[in-house]
């Protein structure tokens, strides 16, 4: 398992459409919204996990990620890192296939588990930033997601 492989970061980005992002507070002002507003506004389907809010951007929020009714691509964490192990193995057990650590997120332990289990695993890296990256690199690449 190798983390943050930049064909992993396109892979996640290019194949991802539900994201559920854990620690997404209403709140504009922090990161978690910006980012997640971002992903919105460039067509993924984002999912709230967080016990103190009922609804953000518009989408139903969940305690926790095994209280989301629909399969989950990626699991975004924006929470202390002495806190991402139980979500990663929550991560494992919902089936996502990929485990995506934000800017400042390091946990070794929770990236081997993942990797074990066959996730790809991105840490200390912001989504949005490796998004934009991505798109003026190559532009072609980073199209709006469809649905369908």
């Amino acid at each position: 398992m190798r983390v943050n492989d930049p064909e992993a970061i396109r892979r996640i980005l290019q194949q991802a459409r539900t994201i559920a992002i854990v620690g997404l507070s209403s709140k504009p002002t922090r990161p978690s919204y910006g980012v997640a507003q971002y992903l919105q506004a460039h067509g993924y389907r984002i999912i709230p996990i967080n016990p103190n809010e009922v609804e953000v951007l518009g989408e139903r929020a969940y305690a926790r990620l095994s209280d989301i009714p629909e399969r989950v691509d990626v699991v975004t964490i924006f929470r202390r890192s002495d806190a991402v192990l139980p979500i990663v193995e929550e991560a494992i057990r919902i089936g996502a296939w990929a485990v995506w650590m934000q800017e400042g997120v390091v946990h070794e332990e929770a990236a081997r588990r993942a990797g074990d289990a066959g996730i790809l695993v991105i840490m200390n890296r912001c989504m949005l930033k490796e998004h934009r990256k991505l798109a003026m690199a190559h532009p072609e690449d980073v199209t709006r997601p469809s649905y369908a």
